[in-house]
């Protein structure tokens, strides 16, 4: 069966764009991929005018994975077996906290919420499935950012953007990392109205089955003084853990 050349291409420009989180020009695109520069600027090109790629237009621009191939993404998510495995758990951890429980993954420099669950008289939150928000000042982000591998969080850390957004957000690197350590200790993570004033969220990380973290679940709601948002950061750990056992996680949570 004699397979398109120029397919073929643009499957080699969008694997190679996607393994590039700080982006890559055109010209190593070509390089890397043995193209001759009319070939590759015309993929290219037609990939930004359709959403599978994002140009960065500075001295030379960049091209990162566009918000088109991150949807279909997400719809292959939604797609995946492991979703029907954690629904039923979530919907009734829902219920049963009478709280909008998420589970979200880390793309790039953000986290995206895949799933949300609400119980019957949900309290309006702003996020949706689909969305993103900074890594650095919601439970999710630190939950799963706490236990993903050294490497790979330094890289993350690399294109982090500590931008404020309410008196209570973590602002630096340091703090940062230092917050993961005492996610680390606890199990779970806090959103202490960092992200927005009227919201506090609590998140818990899942395993996959080769220990990886696969992402994280949280728990948010209309924030109270009387609380008691460890209590329920207790709740969401031991909720995590039994989403990783459900999918084969046998190690140490």
């Amino acid at each position: 069966m004699k397979l398109n050349r120029t397919t073929l291409r643009t499957i080699e420009i969008l694997k190679l764009v996607s393994r590039k989180t700080d982006g890559i020009t055109l010209d190593e695109i070509c390089e890397q991929l043995s193209l001759p520069k009319t070939s590759g600027y015309d993929i290219v090109t037609t990939l930004v005018q359709t959403g599978m790629l994002h140009v960065a237009r500075e001295q030379k621009q960049r091209y990162t994975i566009g918000l088109t191939a991150y949807r279909i993404g997400i719809n292959y998510t939604n797609n995946l077996d492991f979703i029907s495995v954690i629904d039923p758990v979530l919907k009734a951890f829902s219920r049963e906290v009478g709280k909008t429980v998420f589970f979200g993954i880390c793309s790039d420099d953000a986290v995206v919420y895949i799933c949300k669950y609400e119980p019957e008289n949900p309290i309006i939150t702003t996020a949706t499935v689909g969305a993103r928000n900074p890594i650095h000042c919601t439970s999710l982000g630190k939950a799963i950012m706490a236990y993903t591998k050294e490497e790979d969080m330094q890289e993350v850390l690399k294109r982090m953007t500590f931008k404020k957004y309410t008196e209570r957000t973590i602002l630096t690197k340091e703090d940062f990392i230092k917050e993961l350590e005492h996610v680390r200790e606890k199990g779970y993570a806090l959103d202490a109205r960092e992200l927005e004033e009227h919201m506090e969220c609590v998140g818990a990380p899942v395993f996959g089955q080769d220990g990886n973290i696969m992402g994280a679940i949280s728990v948010s709601s209309l924030y109270k003084p009387t609380e008691d948002y460890d209590a329920l950061g207790r709740l969401a750990h031991a909720k995590g853990r039994e989403l990783s056992k459900l999918l084969g996680f046998l190690g140490k949570y």
